[in-house]
């Protein structure tokens, strides 16, 4: 097995491990975080009923912010998170990182999710 392969079901091992114990519903949905080298997708997940009730996307940010490093981009979502979320009448998620460090660009959306007034 390569290690591509092998880092890849690591991964997914530890993706497994933290839903197994999270689980989001309408009142408190999931939200979950991707991360990639180019950008960031977050959504908000009903478990319960198996819908997506908004999801955020790095290319929906405005061209000018788009010059911006990748943490800063993370805030602006983060930011667009909380009026979507508002607009659903959500005020309190889940939060789903995904297996990924809680640093950097994760740490960045979610304190800004909470500074916009959602609990998590």
């Amino acid at each position: 097995m390569n290690s591509s392969k092998k880092l890849n079901q690591i991964r997914t091992r530890r993706i497994g491990r933290t839903r197994a114990r999270i689980s989001g519903s309408a009142e408190r949905p999931r939200l979950t975080v991707f991360r990639s080298n180019k950008g960031m997708i977050a959504q908000a997940i009903d478990d319960v009923k198996g819908v997506t009730l908004f999801a955020v996307t790095s290319r929906e940010l405005e061209k000018a912010s788009l010059k911006k490093n990748k943490t800063e981009q993370a805030v602006m979502l983060g930011e667009i998170i909380v009026k979507k979320a508002q607009a659903a009448k959500v005020s309190s998620v889940v939060f789903d990182r995904r297996g990924y460090a809680y640093h950097g660009r994760i740490k960045a959306l979610a304190e800004t999710v909470r500074k916009g007034g959602i609990k998590m």
